[in-house]
């Protein structure tokens, strides 16, 4: 007997079956092929991973508050001059990248969710199309009952 509709699958639910959500660390190139850029990424991790610490952002601070009295005995310039390019830099730089870790993780976690969402939602497609394929096939046997009792040639 024939369907009344023939389901044809969208080829990025194969896609996604073969593959799993991109995480930051999938991005890092810590396993490239070439050793320059393999070591690269991994010496500009470490640095960050160091630097991106409240721990460093403390330090920092710590460091540059020496340079401070220096700064208030040659005057407000100097002051400014210290608070912009010493204080700010040096403090906000390691907070900053704090912060961004902590949007990574978020993105992550927002990437693999509505990867879980897709997947759900394709599950449930499949499962509405198991249910028309049923319901064509009862259609299709009712009709035949139909036709069989009201003998052929006859219709509705």
């Amino acid at each position: 007997m024939a369907t009344l509709y023939d389901y044809v699958r969208h080829p990025r639910a194969a896609e996604l079956r073969a593959s799993k959500p991109v995480r930051t660390s999938d991005l890092r190139r810590t396993n490239h092929p070439n050793p320059l850029v393999r070591f690269n990424a991994l010496f500009g991790l470490k640095i960050t991973l160091v630097v991106g610490t409240m721990w460093a952002a403390y330090l920092f601070t710590i460091l540059a508050l020496f340079a401070l009295p220096s700064a208030i005995t040659q005057g407000t310039y100097f002051v400014v001059v210290w608070l912009s390019s010493s204080f700010l830099q040096l403090v906000l730089l390691p907070i900053i990248i704090v912060g961004q870790n902590i949007q990574a993780a978020a993105a992550d976690k927002r990437a693999e969710d509505t990867y879980k969402d897709a997947e759900a939602v394709l599950k449930e497609a499949e499962e509405i199309q198991n249910h028309l394929l049923a319901q064509d096939q009862a259609i299709s046997d009712i009709v035949a009952r139909l036709e069989k009792l009201m003998g052929p040639g006859t219709s509705a």
